[in-house]
């Protein structure tokens, strides 16, 4: 009888306990849930609320500082490794077109369901945010697994394709090898990273980058020279760092306040799709576009190289492509944290904030275009000198070439704003056109006419003529939407 006492005592206390658990487990979830919504509800008021000028400020300081981040990973790599050889420094810069395909994907995604997370916590939709936050993150872990595999499979065949010659193909295939296997951490930081910049967190995002660029500038020295790994210790540590980058990311998307990204919230429907589409196309086109005009551009210098300086004309450019994309990462920083702001005021039909918005990015990233081409100008031997001044040929062309760039520079803050703006509010056709102009609809058809008839020369000067072809064709839409949102707001 005691037993039978002490066994059913014994029962009771076990449920007793499993009660208080139920309970305890129940008021910390409606906490939490109280805390993200109150949170939630504190950054709706600030976007729809606060000074546009310096609420667009405020989101761009961290994501100029994310931008410049992701710039370093390549900047960095191409320093170091220009003291190497040339040969090293063109198969490097070689193998870069391939890391712009991983952010044309990472974009595609990060931009397209960034941008609808922003649009629905602006319409206070937080069910279909955390939806779209899943499917964009695990879809890219998906495409990046696989795009992995595949490069590995056809290393070679990688590198040849992408412009690598005969003299510096194992140094592209050396860097190519780490970097294809970090493909599903690159494309999933850029998704995260979007993600959390565009629902106006953009401090996360930051440090998520950032902790990795210092990991990676640490770790090239030590791999490259202390180790002496060469090429492959840039690439091993790019690997490592990029790693660091996501797990930190993922751990920002916990926080309080933001998104979670959870698997049970991964809904591969075809709603979810088409929204990415219509918020990242023209991210993907634009990088794409990158992507192939930056092989032919390295095919092109290849061709049309003095004899015998192949690998200094293909260094060269590629050099100037990596300065050029850090200058540019400031001005794509100012444009992205003006899109959170655009697009919680275009889902609260805010609109004279979107207009006003729009006209203080493109007027601030104009006068910084400005100043940085006229820098970039002015210092252009020395800048190259950075990367490779043991040889002279390459100094002396990639001078000339960043100096052309540097002069139709400051057209770039137009049409950067007026094709973000489109693309954060939805409006996919203009977005998506403005966004093959640059590297498609004027690049590549200036590369295949002006240096066949002026040479190396027409080479050098093709970006620049298409940044000014760009600018023109860009200017009647920014009119017509600027016009567009003042009716708006009357």
């Amino acid at each position: 009888m005691n037993n039978q006492l002490k066994v059913q005592a014994g029962k009771l206390k076990n449920e007793v306990k499993k009660n208080y658990l139920c309970i305890f487990r129940n008021i910390h979830m409606q906490v939490s849930a109280n805390t993200d919504e109150q949170k939630q509800l504190e950054k709706y008021a600030l976007m729809t609320r606060a000074s546009v000028k310096r609420l667009v400020v405020k989101m761009a300081i961290p994501t100029i500082i994310s931008m410049l981040v992701t710039a370093i990973y390549n900047v960095v790599d191409a320093a170091f490794i220009g003291h190497l050889s040339t040969e090293a420094t063109a198969g490097v810069g070689v193998s870069f077109a391939y890391m712009i395909f991983v952010q044309a994907i990472g974009f595609f995604l990060g931009h397209g369901s960034g941008n609808y997370i922003s649009r629905a916590l602006g319409a206070q939709n937080t069910t279909n945010a955390a939806k779209m936050a899943s499917t964009g993150f695990f879809t890219a872990l998906i495409i990046g697994t696989i795009s992995a595999i595949a490069g590995l499979c056809f290393l070679s065949p990688l590198s040849r394709m992408m412009g690598s010659t005969s003299d510096i193909l194992l140094y592209s295939n050396q860097y190519l090898f780490y970097i294809l296997l970090a493909t599903p951490f690159m494309m999933t930081s850029m998704v995260m990273n979007n993600q959390l910049r565009l629902q106006g967190s953009a401090n996360y995002a930051m440090v998520g980058l950032a902790m990795g660029a210092v990991v990676n500038v640490f770790l090239d020295p030590l791999f490259i020279f202390v180790l002496h790994w060469g090429v492959k210790g840039a690439s091993f540590a790019t690997l490592l760092s990029q790693l660091f980058s996501c797990i930190l990311l993922f751990l920002g998307t916990r926080k309080a306040g933001n998104v979670h990204i959870k698997f049970q919230n991964f809904k591969p429907a075809l709603y979810f799709y088409k929204e990415i589409v219509r918020g990242g196309l023209p991210s993907l086109c634009r990088q794409s576009l990158i992507c192939i005009s930056t092989i032919c551009l390295n095919r092109a210098a290849a061709v049309y190289a003095v004899a015998g300086q192949e690998a200094s004309t293909i260094a060269a450019f590629a050099i100037v492509s990596r300065i050029m994309m850090f200058a540019f990462s400031v001005i794509l920083g100012f444009g992205q944290g003006f899109q959170p702001v655009c697009g919680f005021n275009y889902g609260a039909k805010l609109y004279a904030r979107v207009k006003e918005s729009y006209v203080f990015c493109m007027t601030v990233a104009t006068v910084i275009l400005l100043i940085m081409g006229s820098a970039g100008y002015i210092f252009a031997p020395q800048l190259i000198a950075v990367f490779r001044s043991e040889d002279a040929v390459l100094l002396d062309i990639g001078t000339r070439v960043l100096r052309w760039q540097c002069l139709a520079f400051p057209l770039i803050g137009l049409t950067t704003a007026t094709n973000m703006l489109f693309q954060t509010i939805g409006r996919v056709f203009p977005a998506t056109v403005l966004s093959l102009c640059r590297q498609g609809l004027f690049f590549i058809p200036i590369l295949l006419i002006v240096p066949s008839i002026a040479g190396l020369q027409g080479l050098e000067a093709t970006q620049a003529i298409a940044d000014v072809l760009t600018f023109l064709f860009t200017l009647p839409f920014a009119i017509k939407i600027y016009k567009e949102l003042a009716k708006s707001n009357q």
